[in-house]
């Protein structure tokens, strides 16, 4: 038997050893050419801004050239679709929206499983959601605002970007375990929401900090609830939708890079290291609070996680809203 116990252990030394050196020739190799960010909406919106930001970065970082790429449709699920079919090589990336992964194939067949077909790197930035109602609803908080619905069911809307959008699915979802009674309007965007809420014509809409934050100087409307886990520094003094009464109350949106399914591990933990890197820096958080997006550069596994969540969310909320798969 001691015969056998060092040949044995010399194997599988030169098999450990062997992986090892593989992992870490993978990692040093990796990228040896131009690597492409696709981005599944036009240019110029806040997924592409977030996107070439940190191309910027990594081609920085890495010393190999990151390119963004806009494949516009359905929703986001010609892009999603086209990286998930790319080779796992790590030279074709998804710069991931929350509202692609976590929503759209709730609500519609996609030829892509968000969690079966791809690998998520880091999550980069979220941009957080707030409550904004007209002036003419006596409420400047979340308790004053759903005891005032209540008083006057049926009487007042709510506004959204689009059925099945997140600004819908947020004020659904409030309705909902809210208990109260308001109609929903869907307008072709959340600009045309924003002007019909400062006009009126609505009495609340769910929408990005960004959207209604600029137009609470003017009077017309008040933001009375914070959608994301923590309080906003630009308003303070706004509590959140969870400490208001609705523990675990949380919708946001995110953008993160993804890869396809089967990509190298190494390639992945060299990338997130990478966006991690990148996005912690002063430089870059100052960029992605300029256009009001929350830096967050995690790691894969709790990019994964938060896939995971928001999936569960997006479902109850799409059954809330009355949603069906199209």
């Amino acid at each position: 038997m001691k015969t056998l116990k060092s040949p044995i252990l010399l194997f599988c030394g030169i098999f450990y050893f062997g992986i090892t050196s593989l992992f870490v020739n993978a990692q040093n190799s990796w990228p040896q050419r131009p690597v492409k960010i696709v981005v599944p909406f036009a240019p110029g919106g806040n997924t592409d801004s977030i996107a070439r930001i940190t191309a910027e970065r990594l081609t920085q970082g890495l010393g190999q050239l990151f390119i963004v790429e806009n494949k516009v449709g359905a929703g986001g699920a010609i892009a999603a679709d086209y990286v998930a079919k790319s080779p796992a090589d790590g030279y074709t990336l998804l710069m991931a929206a929350m509202p692609v992964m976590a929503i759209l194939p709730i609500i519609t067949k996609t030829n892509f499983d968000p969690l079966k077909d791809f690998v998520a790197i880091s999550n980069v930035g979220s941009n957080p959601f707030v409550m904004g109602v007209h002036k003419s609803i006596p409420a400047t908080t979340i308790e004053e605002f759903v005891a005032y619905v209540k008083k006057n069911p049926g009487k007042f809307n709510y506004a959204s970007g689009g059925s099945g959008s997140v600004s819908h699915l947020s004020a659904a979802l409030f309705v909902k375990r809210a208990q109260i009674e308001m109609a929903h309007i869907s307008y072709k965007g959340g600009a045309p929401a924003v002007t019909d809420l400062l006009g009126g014509n609505v009495q609340m809409y769910f929408g990005n900090f960004s959207e209604l934050f600029p137009h609470v100087s003017g009077g017309n409307i008040r933001i009375i609830g914070v959608s994301s886990n923590s309080r906003v520094a630009q308003l303070p003094q706004v509590a959140t939708i969870a400490e208001s009464g609705f523990p675990g109350f949380k919708t946001l949106t995110w953008n993160g890079l993804m890869a396809p399914a089967e990509t190298s591990p190494a390639i992945i933990a060299r990338l997130t290291e990478a966006v991690v890197k990148a996005v912690k820096t002063e430089s870059t958080m100052a960029k992605f609070i300029q256009i009001g997006v929350d830096p967050i550069g995690n790691s894969s596994k709790d990019f994964s996680e938060t896939l995971r969540s928001d999936i569960a969310i997006w479902s109850e909320a799409a059954k809330a809203a009355n949603l069906k798969m199209e």
